[in-house]
């Protein structure tokens, strides 16, 4: 059995991301050595439809990969080659980003928005 301990805790911190989406940043670009491959960790958790409702418009990630799990909600998602869907509660997106694609993810309003 290998025992291992804890190196580092990341408290996060509130931030605004997309069009105005209040999320809480658990890391970003910071000790990327000691989380690789993970460039960026982002949770949202909302009553208020008005704290994410303007969402994450189109934009490109360049060829890296995205995951988005929500537990409660729901998130629209359409990319430049016409692919779309909709990550609903307990539902999971595991997307590679074409480099040259852009894409968008849209919450819904809902009673509460909980997910990363």
């Amino acid at each position: 059995m290998t025992i291992r301990t804890v190196k580092k805790i990341y408290p996060g911190s509130p931030s605004i991301d997309g069009a105005g989406v209040h999320l809480n940043r658990i890391f970003a670009n910071q000790d990327v050595e000691a989380l690789d491959p993970f460039l960026l960790l982002d949770f949202f958790d909302a009553d208020d439809p008005r704290l994410y409702l303007k969402g994450f418009p189109w934009h490109p990630h360049r060829g890296i990969e995205t995951i988005t799990y929500l537990v409660e909600g729901l998130l629209e998602h359409g990319d430049s080659l016409g692919n779309s869907g909709v990550i609903e509660p307990l539902g999971c997106q595991w997307m590679t980003a074409g480099s040259g694609i852009i894409h968008q993810e849209m919450p819904q309003a809902a009673d509460h928005m909980l997910g990363a």
